[in-house]
């Protein structure tokens, strides 16, 4: 992963050897391309869906030796079915392993959305259909592929498919989603590349107002604020040396990769370990409309599309404010070349606001300190809507995940003043359908060590009586959860329920078990029928924690490979093997997410609204870790003139 730095400062360099969980640099994707080529089973025809790094074993990472760097390579054959699952040595310049999987499907390739909206767009079917709608200039109809899940449709067995919408554009730039071209979808076959079918499920009118954001339309502007910026004359506090990023009392590994983008590696606070890995793994979105048109909308964008591929080049000033190092992402495209994301991930420091302050109201001595937070994040880009992604590390030793989503809302066509029951109306004859955005986060937690234990921690009401002659005593259980089965958990509101990993090993100054507590953000309640076509593929809904055994290939809630699932494989499976998790090497998956009923406000561009989780030490340390942070005042405060506040 190459660093690029926003200005001439200290904050790290280039550098030529590897960490071992850093991402594949373009060499070694290059080489594994070419490993793969030579060998006779794939040759030329082989087409790359994803090439990321293999990450070694946690014993050959705490061996302290060199860990060999290997690959994952996922192959496929255009026109054929199936995906071939590698495993290539780049030490031995060798395939090390491959196996077959004639029912799976690889993700909807980024070469591909544009060659999908192409043939769409020029199928006779298709174009008699926009004409029947009055639309006969197809150079104006824009066609988003989405997948297309796993609905038994007669004739789609056995195929690879993309369920597209359509919308009008009415000029250059111009904003087409105001213009959704209702009852009409397109059905592709991605492997043949040919229109399967068109359904129409009848016109309805399009609504023509242009709804525009982008600043060339814009005719005023409200008065500009006065600058605010974000001066470190000195540089930025943080480190990158040998892969390793380090601030403050952190370190840890940033990595990339096609499907999940930002990862995280090896978290460590003062030496001491809290995660092994942590990211992103799934994200679906179910729409709720049961209108044939639109009942298929159910898209895992990272298990179906990948969103790293769909990750931003970020703009210095814009998406990230202050003294920021940036670090590029290196893919591979399907040809097997590499395609670099120049700016991909911002690492900049942010003020945090007061980390403690108390005031002795005796003497009226006061002791306060500031707090900041190390930034590291992406933004991705599927279709319609943005998903930036922030992982937060604070000086109390808490790391907070957050996620914001904005762009514009999926449209769809509606009667003026007439909307679904199923939607708002948010501009005439433009309606937002109500949607959950739901993720998955997978937390291969290391507290102290690989040995760790669940806890589930409920407060309850002590019953009236002798123990509670004022009823006002309250206290929290404890239980350990022993086993997977028992693990699916799910948010309590009634209980204040919430969960913790600890070191059943490493005890504190008061005897207590060092741990880390999950503090849920935004729990989603599923809509999902458990079995419909949709909720079997999407059951790691139905928690909103779950807890397995460590196992390196099970690393994703909904399964390996999502296309056109049928829900098997998945975390549900995971679990069923109901293996032991008590002071052993777990994995912690936490569901969340925004439950989205799209508002008047959220057109033609959504603000953004965001949702996440916190991971903050519990028991961890013996005392406050941020009592030793240095007196500070910040100089270049100024107090406002009168000019503010006649």
């Amino acid at each position: 992963m190459t660093m690029t730095l926003a200005a001439d400062d200290h904050a790290g360099r280039d550098q030529t050897s590897p960490h071992p969980l850093s991402p594949l640099a373009p060499a070694e994707i290059r080489a594994a391309v070419a490993i793969v080529r030579a060998d006779p089973r794939f040759g030329d025809r082989a087409m790359f869906e994803t090439i990321e790094l293999k990450e070694p074993s946690k014993k050959a990472l705490r061996s302290g030796g060199p860990a060999p760097r290997e690959a994952r390579v996922n192959l496929f054959r255009t026109g054929e079915p199936g995906v071939w699952r590698l495993t290539v040595s780049l030490a031995t310049a060798a395939v090390a392993s491959a196996e077959f999987l004639a029912g799976a499907f690889p993700m909807i390739q980024l070469e591909e959305f544009l060659a999908i909206e192409e043939v769409v767009r020029n199928d006779p079917d298709f174009i008699a259909a926009c004409a029947r709608r009055g639309v006969t200039d197809m150079s104006k109809v824009c066609v988003d592929p989405w997948s297309a899940g796993n609905f038994g449709v007669p004739g789609e067995e056995g195929r690879h498919l993309s369920h597209t919408f359509c919308w009008l554009r009415l000029r250059e730039n111009e904003n087409f989603y105001a213009h959704p071209i209702g009852g009409l979808n397109a059905v592709v076959d991605i492997k043949a590349l040919k229109v399967l079918r068109v359904d129409d499920h009848g016109a309805m009118p399009i609504p023509m107002n242009e709804i525009n954001f982008e600043a060339q339309f814009r005719d005023s502007f409200r008065a500009p604020l006065k600058p605010l910026d974000i001066v470190q004359p000195d540089g930025p506090s943080f480190v990158i040396r040998d892969g390793v990023l380090t601030w403050d009392n952190w370190s840890l590994v940033v990595g990339f990769n096609a499907r999940e983008s930002l990862t995280l590696h090896d978290i460590r606070y003062d030496g001491r370990q809290i995660a092994h890995r942590a990211s992103l793994v799934e994200m679906v979105v179910p729409y709720g409309s049961p209108d044939p048109a639109h009942a298929r909308k159910n898209v895992f964008d990272i298990g179906e599309y990948g969103l790293g591929k769909l990750a931003n080049s970020l703009a210095l000033g814009c998406d990230c404010l202050g003294h920021i190092a940036y670090l590029d992402a290196h893919l591979n495209t399907m040809g097997g070349e590499v395609f670099t994301i120049p700016k991909a991930i911002c690492i900049h420091e942010e003020d945090n606001g007061i980390l403690w302050k108390h005031t002795d109201f005796r003497t009226e001595r006061t002791e306060v300190r500031r707090g900041r937070k190390l930034v590291v994040s992406c933004i991705c880009t599927v279709g319609n809507y943005e998903y930036a992604a922030y992982w937060y590390f604070r000086q109390d030793g808490g790391i907070e995940f957050e996620m914001k989503a904005t762009g514009v809302i999926n449209t769809v066509a509606c009667l003026p003043g007439r909307p679904s029951k199923y939607g708002v109306e948010v501009s005439p004859g433009v309606e937002g359908q109500l949607h959950q955005h739901a993720f998955c986060a997978r937390l291969d937690m290391a507290v102290d060590g690989d040995d760790n234990t669940f806890v589930e921690c409920n407060t309850h009401a002590e019953p009236p009586g002798p123990s509670n002659p004022y009823g006002n005593a309250f206290f929290v259980e404890e239980t350990v959860i022993a086993t997977e089965g028992a693990a699916g958990r799910q948010v309590d509101t009634s209980t204040q329920r919430y969960w913790k990993v600890i070191n059943p090993n490493r005890r504190n100054h008061v005897g207590r078990p060092t741990g880390y507590r999950l503090e849920p953000g935004h729990a989603l309640t599923t809509f999902l029928g458990p079995e419909s076509p949709s909720g079997r593929r999407a059951r790691f809904m139905r928690n909103h924690v779950w807890v397995t055994a460590f196992d390196p290939e099970e690393r994703y809630p909904a399964g390996e490979y999502m296309n056109h699932s049928d829900g098997r494989g998945d975390i549900v499976d995971f679990a069923a093997q109901d293996r032991p998790i008590d002071n052993a090497d777990i994995v912690l998956w936490h569901v969340f997410g925004l439950h989205h009923l799209p508002r008047t406000e959220d057109f033609p561009v959504q603000p953004v609204i965001s949702t996440g989780f916190k991971l903050i030490p519990c028991g961890f340390f013996d005392h406050n870790p941020a009592i030793d942070l240095p007196p500070a005042v910040n100089a270049a405060s100024r107090q406002a003139g009168s000019s503010c506040c006649a």
